[in-house]
């Protein structure tokens, strides 16, 4: 009973972070841990963090347009 209340529990949360895109959820940790480090040099990071996001968004939108045709 345990088991299995776990194992779907694990299921709802990698359906939930993961989902059809596991991209995203990498990206999304790349973006955290990046904010992380350059908690001290935020002039850099103004520009790195929006850029690594846009790149990404682009990317997979690039991908899935390339994928439809």
């Amino acid at each position: 009973m345990i088991r299995r209340a776990v194992r779907s529990f694990g299921k709802f949360w990698w359906d939930f972070l993961v989902g059809d895109t596991p991209e995203f959820f990498v990206v999304t940790l790349a973006v955290v841990g990046l904010a992380f480090l350059l908690r001290h040099h935020r002039d850099v990071g103004v520009i790195v963090l929006p850029s690594l996001v846009l790149l990404s968004v682009g990317t997979s939108a690039w991908r899935r347009r390339a994928r439809d045709r």
